[in-house]
């Protein structure tokens, strides 16, 4: 533990994630890329006010957007108590001594996951900041 480093820390979680978001960048070889950008907080809020909203494109494709509300609530485990496709992910890194990203698309697998969406998914987790990837190996944040 000796060897460990504090790079940052914050009561703020908006701080928080503006010092991992460059810490990222930095490890990614984007660090000039990143001083160019907005606050991670302002990208965020630019994103989600960006386009048509997705209840607004599925009435305009003429597709029932309470049907396809309660069928995500369904998928995502709001019927019945089954757990979602992301829960069962975050499990099995959570549950395995070492999460490589085969090991966690098995244990996925077997409870359910299709390997492709597990692979899916743990890539939306990384780039949520949800979860790290570090020398093939995952870890919950």
């Amino acid at each position: 533990t000796a060897k460990l480093k504090r790079f940052f820390e914050s009561e703020e979680r908006a701080a928080a994630r503006q010092a991992r978001s460059a810490l990222l960048a930095k490890k990614r070889g984007d660090s000039a890329a990143f001083t160019e950008v907005d606050h991670v907080a302002d990208l965020e809020a630019a994103v989600e006010d960006a386009g048509i909203g997705d209840r607004e494109y599925l009435e305009s494709s003429g597709i029932d957007a309470d049907a396809v509300d309660e069928a995500a609530s369904r998928a995502e485990g709001g019927g019945g108590g089954s757990r979602s496709r992301t829960e069962v992910v975050r499990d099995a890194v959570d549950a395995l001594d070492d999460p490589t990203e085969a090991a966690v698309v098995d244990r996925a697998a077997a409870d359910g996951v299709p390997a492709d969406a597990a692979r899916e998914i743990l890539t939306r987790l990384a780039h949520r900041g949800e979860l790290t990837e570090s020398n093939g190996r995952y870890r919950l944040l």
